[in-house]
């Protein structure tokens, strides 16, 4: 393999669905509220959907959210990320791998304005990089993965991909990549070690 193409949040970060528990707990919600608004109300998975194309900027999205969830508008995407943190582990990986000579790429799908990406370190971090609401696709459509493999200049059977959805798998698999399902750090990186015949991945 001589391409990795990683996700943004939740491999790069930790669980994201996390940080929406935790949001919920503070707006005095149920636990599960924001998931079971995207798994049950087909108006919020709709927001979602025209966020991550970039048809919404984060506060329209939010104008839109906000009353499914009984909640206040106002910076409602910086609150549901707001206990998200960078995973060192996973970020030193990808940093390796690219110092090693294999081509990395990020596939994100973005929440608009309202999540940051560090430019700095994207430059670092990755040989190109393809945000959903930039180029108006999202995972898991076929295209996005195509794109990516094709910035980074390598054949997507030459790729790894990895995810913490395992619904974004599927496509990228079906392009011929290898996949990897991250549920933590450890796993992810002993994984990758095997795919890209790198050793090390996790030291320091």
């Amino acid at each position: 393999m001589k391409g990795l193409l990683v996700d943004f949040g939740g491999v790069l970060t930790t669980n994201v669905f996390d940080s929406f528990k935790q949001f919920s707990r503070a707006e005095g919600l149920r636990e599960d509220a924001v998931k079971q608004i995207f798994r049950e109300r087909g108006e919020g998975l709709a927001l979602l959907r025209r966020l991550e194309r970039g048809e919404l900027t984060a506060e329209e999205f939010s104008q839109g959210f906000a009353p499914l969830l009984g909640v206040e508008p106002d910076g409602l995407v910086e609150r549901l990320f707001a206990g998200v943190q960078p995973d060192e582990a996973m970020i030193a990986a990808v940093r390796r791998a690219r110092t090693a000579g294999i081509k990395t790429g990020l596939i994100s799908n973005s929440w608009g304005d309202g999540l940051a990406y560090d430019p700095a370190l994207l430059e670092e971090l990755f040989d190109a990089v393809v945000i959903s609401g930039e180029v108006g696709i999202r995972k898991p459509t076929p295209e996005i993965y195509r794109l990516a493999a094709e910035r980074i200049g390598v054949a997507p059977r030459l790729c790894v991909f990895v995810d913490d959805l395992p619904f974004n798998l599927a496509p990228a698999a079906e392009l011929g990549m290898a996949t990897v399902h991250h549920v933590n750090a450890e796993q992810t990186v002993a994984e990758l070690e095997r795919l890209l015949g790198i050793a090390g991945l996790l030291a320091g």
